[in-house]
């Protein structure tokens, strides 16, 4: 069976995208002239000669083969794999051609056309339930529905996307789908005749409202993975195919695989006669007693049957010596570990001798017509086995390959598994090996049986107690192999596939898809419209070691040298991870077009990640103008508050500052006035309004310090002071730009808030804080006292609530009074009162309405408040508070030891003014006093000390 490429040529009218309908039947295989990239062709097999001759040639390039990320394998495995141009195993030398072509492609804008797009905030609900989502798994996957939402909020019809780590490439399906109308639809969009899609909002007089937010049309994807897997797979997805033709080769296929190994799956019935159909046996370790060292069974100990039931019992007594026994024995359990039980075999694969633990087979779950029923193994199964391991496996048709050593093969070796084969049963790779050789070249086949071998290897779990076919599957990202596996019937996991992939099979193109590191790409500056990325982070998921099953089968591995993760096998820790990351960032912002945003999802609970996230997304060049939780419970975005409060996955948006931006910072830099046009130029970039479901949510990236923080960010990564102190910045906002709820906007945006607020009745908007430290405890009680002012006696009990357990345990512990005296203020009835105290009595009490500030009825209810102090007033209080923290800086300063508790403000304050007075040294002394992972999740903190190590490096 020849390799087909591409499984019809681009005149065929398709059928709906991801329907499972058959093409036309009129349809011509393969047999019409194709174009590509400029090129005419008398069909689609000479266009694929073609190009397969130029890569063979690119391949015999030295500096070619050199490209960081460039895929481990042999020439012509990596040919074979390849459709030129559409796709390569490789870095693909076309790229920039789609792109010069997309480009051109293109309807011309109006010349007074302004690119401007607020960062995408709304819900996204779309779930995991789609045929194409199900097709085939992988180990992150971002349903392709809920990545259109952004696509559609971000481009228009043509425009180009890149995502860098396409995994399964559904950055390239919800790209394409962009032009499907009834998909479009199903996302709750509706879409006119002329194409304009619709969203529903409410208006001023709070009805709802169809408004026009995208236009229906295809969009075009670059796609790259560093793992040939991935890719792979990405190809399948985003290939036209025709379905008829694909039913017709898998018919074959089926046909001839059941004539070949049918044998292997059958059994006789209890009644010795009738034949049934083996749907699964299940696999037991055996091991020794640790007290009496006999021999026993794990699945006759730790399964029970009960009333037709099966019970995992995850303590049990030797069934020699009555010992107590637990694989995974708690700590206040007196049960012991069993030792391994280990036997030698002859390796028909490698013709060696192995090792590993024994394994014995002890039950067959099998049918008969439509009934299930079970046995156990019998020596007729016994004499079956025996044949199976005899008979010779044709290993053309099978991987030979060492597993690589990393931080999730440890399980798997210390069971005896070293080589790829090893991990599946002789009968299950009899079968495989029947399935490689009769599916030739052919990729959707070779699609098939790859979303297939997850469910065919030994780390299949028996698990009775979650269903009655106990086919729970392999433990997600990890290479683990149970106690008690279970042996899926091959054919039956290829029916139970094909079913699912038939269903998912579409008639998209316009991708093209590479296979490199994504920081090695060439792919031309600025050409890019849109960026879509769900990387690597830190330790999750170790992708290369995961992928190795996959890929050696397609005999093309990842070369994990620029591998974006954290592994110790390969000696990368946080700060390689960082690099890498950052690197990539480098070329995206490269890649993207001024003025234009990323998406980045990420899925990491570890602070540390979180911040070399964001780290290295500002030192490419990035500014993030919003950070949403995507609550998968409630399948929404929801406000993210806090710098280390990564609890859910995350949807980053950021944007690359546009050229005239970019070119007036140069001349302004130095000035107060390059101060405001960044905050003009940022406030442009955010969202004017949030929700969590039906309520307004404070919008955090607006709030003073947040963005006295991206003026600080931006000003030292680009290698200048700042012009400018927290206490003249808060109040040069106040007096440029508009407040409300304790947020800043631009005028044009300040109309759209209040409208937006008075259709949802003019309540304050919600805001979610978890206090961990002097700054967030700082940030509560601003959102608390900004609303009510309150006294002590009031705030106390509220506090000292939030506070408990939640304290980070270098902090030092701050006292109420403290952070009261220092950041607020205090009537003590002299004088009128307060305009905020005012404000607040005369809205919540009739009696307090309309009376002068120096009522006597207003001023005793007015006493002993705590309040938000006005810009105007707060600057004489920032000083004194600065004065504090630089004081006991400077106490650290002189301690020589390492420095366990501390108060961080004041690190952050003293680092800011050492940075003012080029005082680099003391930044790292500093830093070397405090603990890593301290500095690493403190954003602020790694910034100065990053740069300072940066500038001590360039003098």
């Amino acid at each position: 069976m020849s390799k087909q490429g591409r499984l019809f040529s681009t005149k065929v009218v398709p059928g709906k995208p991801g329907s499972g309908n058959l093409i036309d039947e009129e349809i011509r295989y393969n047999n019409e002239p194709v174009k590509c990239l400029g090129l005419e062709f008398e069909n689609d097999d000479n266009r694929l000669a073609h190009y397969t001759e130029l890569l063979r040639q690119k391949l015999k390039d030295p500096e070619f083969c050199k490209i960081e990320g460039f895929p481990v394998g042999e020439d012509e495995d990596i040919i074979k794999l390849s459709d030129p141009p559409y796709y390569t195993v490789c870095p693909n030398p076309w790229i920039s051609d789609f792109i010069d072509e997309w480009e051109n492609q293109k309807p011309e804008k109006p010349t007074d056309y302004i690119y401007h797009r607020e960062p995408f905030a709304s819900d996204v609900k779309e779930g995991k339930n789609d045929p194409i989502y199900n097709a085939h798994s992988y180990h992150t996957k971002v349903p392709h529905k809920a990545i259109m939402h952004h696509i559609l909020h971000y481009t228009e019809p043509g425009d180009i996307v890149f995502d860098g780590f396409c995994g399964t490439g559904m950055t390239g399906v919800a790209a394409q789908m962009c032009g499907d109308k009834d998909v479009v639809e199903s996302l709750g969009y509706k879409v006119k005749r002329n194409g304009t899609i619709l969203q529903e909002e409410i208006d001023g007089s709070g009805k709802k409202i169809w408004k026009p937010i995208s236009k229906l049309g295809a969009r075009k994807a670059v796609l790259n993975d560093l793992s040939p897997a991935a890719t792979f797979i990405a190809y399948n997805y985003n290939t036209p195919v025709n379905t008829k033709v694909f039913v017709e080769e898998y018919k074959k296929l089926i046909s001839e695989l059941k004539k070949a190994t049918c044998w292997m799956w059958e059994t006789l019935h209890s009644d010795g006669k009738t034949k049934g159909k083996i749907n699964y046996i299940v696999w037991s370790d055996v091991y020794n007693c640790p007290e009496c060292l006999k021999p026993f069974t794990y699945y006759n100990e730790a399964f029970k049957k009960n009333a037709e039931k099966v019970k995992f019992t995850p303590e049990f007594n030797c069934p020699h010596c009555n010992c107590l026994i637990s694989k995974k024995p708690s700590k206040l359990s007196l049960a012991q570990k069993p030792n391994r039980t280990f036997e030698n075999y002859y390796d028909p694969i490698s013709l060696e001798v192995k090792h590993k633990q024994k394994q014995i087979p002890v039950l067959l779950n099998y049918s008969v017509g439509t009934k299930r029923f079970e046995k156990l193994v019998d020596s007729k199964e016994i004499q079956k086995l025996e044949r199976l391991n005899s008979e010779e496996i044709p290993k053309d048709f099978v991987p030979i390959a060492s597993i690589i050593e990393g931080d999730k093969s440890a399980d798997p070796i210390s069971f005896g598994v070293r080589q790829i084969h090893q991990f599946f049963s002789n009968r299950i790779l009899h079968s495989l090996s029947k399935l490689t050789e009769l599916s030739g070249n052919n990729p959707q086949l070779f699609f098939l049986i790859g979303s297939a071998l997850p469910k065919l290897t030994i780390m299949n779990r028996y698990m009775p107690q979650h269903g009655s076919r106990a086919l729970v599957g392999p433990m997600a990202n990890t290479l683990y192999v149970p106690p008690v596996n279970v042996e899926n019937n091959i054919i039956d996991q290829i029916e139970f596939q094909f079913k699912k992939i038939v269903k998912a099979l579409t008639t998209l193109e316009g991708s093209t898809i590479s296979t490199s590191a994504a920081q090695n790409l060439k792919i031309p500056e600025a050409s890019i419209d849109y960026i879509f990325l769900d990387p690597p982070f830190g330790a999750n998921i170790m992708y290369s070691e995961l992928n190795y099953i996959r890929e050696a089968w397609l005999r093309v591995f990842t070369n994990n040298k620029p591998e974006a993760i954290e592994n110790k096998t390969q000696k990368k820790d946080i700060e390689e991870y960082r690099k890498l990351m950052t690197e990539c960032f480098v070329a995206a912002f490269k890649f993207l077009k001024p003025g234009r945003w990323m998406t980045v999802e990420f899925s990491n609970t570890k602070a540390s990640v979180w911040n070399s996230i964001q780290y290295a997304l500002s030192d490419a060049g990035f500014i993030v103008a919003s950070v949403a939780a995507l609550d998968k419970t409630r399948g929404g975005l929801h406000a993210m508050i806090g710098p280390t409060a990564v609890k859910q996955d995350l949807v980053i948006s950021a944007y690359k500052p546009n050229g005239g931006f970019v070119n007036r910072f140069t001349h302004k830099a130095n000035t107060e006035e390059g101060v405001w046009d960044f905050i003009r130029a940022h406030l442009k970039y955010l969202p004017v309004t949030k929700k969590q479901g039906v309520d307004f949510v404070t919008i955090t990236e607006r709030d003073p310090r947040i963005l006295y923080d991206q003026v600080i960010a931006y000003f030292v990564r680009n290698g200048y002071n700042i012009p400018i102190d927290s206490q003249e910045f808060q109040l040069g906002l106040s007096q440029r730009f508009s407040e409300r709820d304790g947020m800043y906007f631009l005028p044009e945006q300040v109309v759209e808030y209040d409208r937006k607020k008075m259709i949802d009745g003019g309540k304050p908007p919600l805001l979610s804080l978890f206090i961990s430290d002097e700054a967030t405890a700082i940030e509560w009680l601003r959102c608390l006292l900004r609303d009510k002012p309150q006294s002590f006696q009031d705030i106390n009990p509220l506090f000292m609530k939030e506070i408990i357990g939640s304290w980070k345990k270098n902090e030092v512990g701050m006292e109420l009074h403290t952070l009261l005296e220092q950041n607020f203020l205090f009537y003590n009835g002299i004088g009128p009162v307060p305009e905020q105290i005012h404000s607040y009595l005369s809205s919540n009490w009739k009696n307090m309405r309309n009376l002068p500030k120096i009522d006597l009825t207003l001023v005793a209810k007015a006493k002993g408040r705590w309040y938000v102090p006005d810009p105007n007033k707060a600057g004489d209080l920032e000083k004194l508070r600065e004065k504090a923290l630089l004081k006991e800086f400077e106490e650290y300063k002189q301690i020589k030891k390492t420095l366990k508790i501390f108060r961080l403000e004041a690190i952050r304050t003293g680092f800011k003014k050492a940075w003012q007075e080029r005082n680099y040294k003391v930044i790292i002394k500093i830093a070397e006093k405090i603990p890593k992972n301290v500095l690493e999740e403190d954003p602020k903190l790694f910034l100065w000390y990053d740069q300072a190590l940066t500038r001590i490096g360039d003098e």
